[in-house]
Formats: C-alpha cells, structure tokens, sequence
C-alpha cells in the first residue's frame, strides 16, 4: 500500500467521526474533500467556494487528490465538530443558515460570514444585520412593465416595517410592509438572477409579491438577514414567554414547492389551463405567470379530519383537453378542485407535500386564516 493509499483509508476513517459525516457548511451527507486551511469536510459544492476564498482555499479530494501526512494529522487534529465550535460560537437566531438545497449565493455568503469575516466566533459582536435602519437601493422589478430598476428599501426596527420608494427624496413610500406579513424567499432560477428575492406580503388581505435583486451576492443576503432580525425582534414583542426554539420557524420561510400545473375551472367542463403554483404551507396559489405581483386565486389546505383531501386521478367522466394527464383531485369542504401535471413524478411530488400538509394539526392563527378565506369566497 503506497502512502497516499494509506492517507485516504485514514482520512476515509476520520469520515465516521461525530461530525465529519455530513459537509461543514450545508449538511449535505458523505462530503468528499476536505479543506486543509480549515480541517473541516465538505461537499463538492461548498468545496468550490471554499477555493474562490483566499484565505481558505486549499481544498483537496478525499478520494482523487495527493495528501501529505501533515494534512491528514491537521484534519484528524480538527474536523467539523472542533469548527463548529469555533466558528460558530455565537450565530444568532435570526441568521439563517443554508442547507445544500439552498441557492449558491446563501451558501457563499454563510461560509464567508464564519471563515472570512469570522462573524459568529464572539457572543458580543455587532453585527450588521442588528443596526436599528437598514436603508439602500435595490434592483426591483415593475408590476406591470417587468423592467428591473433602483429603488430605495427602508428598514426599521422601530417601526417594524421595510418601506420602499419609488424615487430616492420621495417623502411618502410607495409600500409600507409590517413584519407581521412579511416573507422573503430567495429565487434565482424564478427571477433569472442568481442575487433574486422574492419579498411577499399582505395587502388587502391578498398577497402582494415583488421581485428584487442586487448585484452584490453580500448585499442581498445581508438585507436578508437584517429583515429576519427585524422580524425576530417584532415576535419577541408579540410572544414575550416564546423561545428561540418556538419563534425560529415563524421567520421568513422557503415556499414547500413551486412549478407548473393545468387547472380548471370551478364547474370542471372548462378547459385546463396552465398556470404557475405556490404551495406555501396551507395555502395552494396560483399565477399566470411565476413574476406576477398577485395570484389569480388560492386554495387552502386545512386538515385532513375537517374533509379535506388530495389525491392522484381525476373523477371519472372528466373531460382532459389539456396536453397533461396526470391528474390531482383536491377536495375541500366547499368543493374539488382539480388539476394536471406533466409527468406522473410531478404528480406524485405534488400529491405528497399536499397530504404533509393535511396531515398536520391546524393552529388556532390557521383556523383563523381559514376562516377568512371561507368569508373571502
């Protein structure tokens, strides 16, 4: 057995030490490199932006690359338990940290913030997510016109609002949204920028999305944060007795699954149409198009002990004209809804986050959000 042979069975055995079984950054399972600046293990990914980091960029392959036994001794001597207490002393609630699911420049950012900005090594530090008002331009796209152009964003903690303006001196902001309905959602593929967040809230009792980005991957995670730090401080107002545990998951959320579907109408004997579908827990939406401002309609997803059901296959008699036959019955107290999908994959996707859903106890706020729904139909 040559040294290097023996370099990787060691470092193949330090893989099954607490810790090193999943990537350092994003938690993806079975990392295959290793970074010999940091003795963390890593993912193929993260390795890549690892090495686009000077200060942190020697990264090798666990499997393919050439170790030194200094290497190996410095990885074993570390690994990512060791990291993890090092450079993530001190993360703070609001912070949201990526999964290997996440877009890139969520990723980029988490692992920059912990190596080369060191952020979260010291419980006292001040961040620049907690300043009182964040304010700065953003690129956002037009309601009607799709044009991308700069607008300025208003943080505050003290209103807990994020205003923004259609002009820079505007003395009255086009949009005042309450952190109470806020939620923002990163959207590269969506918005065909890899720095895109989708920002949705209530206006009128429907919900308003609009589409920004900027061109600065630290910018746009930064303002991010700075509204999950906002948001965090509002419900610790509101839920003075909740803790970190309870309030972390009424922070800004990832939608459960996007794409398209054809539907029809509320008599089902109208054409199935396509259109663009949100699920975003309870409540099923759907657009003509995935940048649209407002959704041409919703369904809510109650529980599945209060009649409601989904389930693949349409009724029988049903007349399909669309070009998708994999079909999807949701059932409601009120009445069905039905809807296509191109492959029985989709179809089978779709049907599984629907039950997920109904499966789940309701909360009183969703008894509340269902009751408003019923009144709004």
């Amino acid at each position: 057995m040559s040294a290097n042979e023996r370099a990787i069975r060691a470092l193949r055995e330090l893989l099954h030490k607490p810790g090193n079984q999943a990537c350092a950054d994003c938690g993806a399972p079975g990392p295959e490199w290793g970074s010999c600046s940091l003795g963390v293990f890593i993912c193929l990914g993260c390795s890549g932006i690892h090495r686009n980091i000077p200060d942190i960029g020697k990264v090798k392959s666990l499997t393919l690359s050439r170790w030194e036994d200094s290497e190996v001794q410095f990885m074993a001597e570390n690994g990512n338990a060791l990291a993890k207490t090092r450079y993530e002393a001190a993360v703070p609630v609001y912070y949201y940290k990526p999964t290997h699911k996440d877009c890139q420049v969520l990723r980029e950012q988490w692992i920059r913030a912990k190596y080369e900005r060191k952020e979260f090594t010291e419980a006292e530090k001040k961040l620049t997510y907690e300043e009182a008002t964040r304010d700065g331009m953003l690129m956002k796209r037009g309601r009607d016109n799709g044009q991308f152009l700069s607008r300025r964003f208003v943080l505050s903690v003290r209103e807990g609002t994020l205003k923004y303006f259609t002009k820079y001196d505007a003395k009255e902001p086009k949009a005042t949204i309450k952190m109470d309905t806020i939620n923002a959602s990163f959207q590269p593929e969506k918005i065909g920028n890899p720095n895109g967040l989708q920002i949705t809230y209530l206006k009128d009792y429907k919900n308003r999305n609009i589409f920004v980005y900027h061109e600065n991957g630290k910018e746009i995670v930064d303002w991010f944060n700075s509204i999950r730090a906002v948001q965090l401080h509002y419900l610790s107002v509101a839920f003075p007795g909740a803790t970190d545990a309870e309030l972390r998951p009424k922070l800004t959320r990832n939608f459960l699954k996007e794409g398209y579907m054809e539907k029809t109408g509320p008599r089902q004997t109208e054409g199935f149409k396509k259109r663009w579908f949100t699920l975003d827990h309870r409540r099923l939406m759907y657009f003509k198009d995935p940048l649209d401002a407002f959704a041409k309609g919703e369904v809510f997803l109650g529980n599945s002990d209060l009649g409601y059901s989904a389930s693949a296959g349409l009724p029988t008699g049903t007349h399909c004209n669309g070009a998708w036959n994999y079909g999807i019955t949701i059932v409601t107290p009120e009445r069905s809804f039905l809807f296509t999908c191109e492959t029985e994959g989709e179809q089978q996707d779709w049907v599984q986050h629907f039950n997920n859903v109904l499966r789940t106890p309701m909360t009183p706020q969703e008894y509340s959000m269902e009751a408003l729904y019923k009144y709004k139909h």
